[in-house]
């Protein structure tokens, strides 16, 4: 075969999750997760996991990197390279070609670009200097950094803060070898048009909403997660949580939510542009086409590249 793997890419809302699906039965196989989000139990509304999409013809897709940590704990691109090369290789050694899908674009590209990462430890000097800075200020200052972090997901301070942590980290330290396979994949981004787009954020989100997402919010931090360390995840939990503690009306969240989602995935196709400007090669398919025609789409990409 001409690839060792299959990525689906596309900002939120554009359906690649059920995309990924029908693939996977297509071929028979198995998902990689790559979202940062989803890795957190309990997270589910607020993730967008739709766990009931993952079946087809009444066979259950299996799927990997999703609930695999608990809320208030800070999941990072180093772990995900570590967790994803698990996923892939006992899919592979089960002689399967892995279907690689998800939003986060530093972490789809930190695996097929085989970034060499360290773990980067808190640097409290650092942030107690940044701590007084509004986000706007730290996301300027963020933009003069070479960028090792996934910037799309930046929409808080102590996000900004850790990103900026990480930049530094690395401006300082040399990067030691670190092995991590060359990987083959065939890419598939999810192109689908911007108003659509705008359309189908509003009505999931209110669908969401409609579901119990401030009820989930509710309940982890009934948990004893503190709001803060909810605020941190951004987008649905840190505006879910301000309005769950009284700081914001439910018109003002409901507002501002749809406003940073439509933003996030503006950002999102911003990344993924970024990536074909650095060399990657991504196959845009038309989100409107049926299912069927996506998917024979893509099982003709794999055979011309495999003549």
């Amino acid at each position: 075969m001409a690839y060792d793997l299959i990525t689906i890419v596309g900002p939120t809302a554009s359906g690649k999750t059920p995309l990924a699906v029908a693939l996977a039965g297509r071929l028979h196989t198995e998902i990689i997760s790559g979202d940062s989000r989803q890795v957190y139990r309990r997270m589910d509304l607020g993730t967008g996991k739709d766990l009931a999409d993952y079946e087809v013809d009444g066979h259950r897709i299996p799927y990997h990197l999703i609930d695999i940590m608990e809320p208030g704990t800070k999941y990072n691109v180093f772990e995900f390279q570590h967790d994803f090369l698990r996923a892939y290789e006992d899919i592979r050694r089960r002689g399967m070609m892995p279907v690689l899908c998800g939003g986060t674009g530093m972490y789809i590209e930190s695996v097929l670009k085989g970034y060499k990462l360290l773990p980067v430890p808190e640097n409290p000097e650092l942030r107690k200097r940044l701590e007084s800075k509004s986000l706007e200020e730290l996301t300027a200052l963020l933009a003069t950094y070479k960028t090792l972090h996934n910037s799309t997901d930046v929409d808080t301070a102590k996000r900004a803060i850790r990103a900026i942590e990480i930049e530094e980290y690395y401006r300082t330290q040399p990067v030691g070898a670190r092995d991590f396979p060359e990987i083959r994949s065939l890419i598939i981004g999810v192109d689908v048009d911007r108003e659509i787009r705008r359309e189908k954020i509003t009505r999931r989100l209110r669908q969401r909403l409609a579901e119990g997402m401030a009820d989930e919010v509710r309940g982890l931090l009934d948990e004893g997660i503190a709001p803060e360390d909810l605020i941190y995840y951004g987008l649905e939990y840190k505006y879910l949580t301000l309005f769950v503690t009284g700081a914001l009306t439910y018109e003002e969240m409901f507002r501002q939510l749809e406003i940073a989602i439509h933003q996030f995935a503006k950002r999102q196709m911003t990344w993924f542009r970024g990536m074909e400007r650095r060399g990657f090669t991504i196959h845009w398919i038309n989100a409107s086409l049926p299912m069927r025609e996506k998917v024979e789409r893509i099982m003709r990409l794999m055979e011309e590249d495999n003549q």
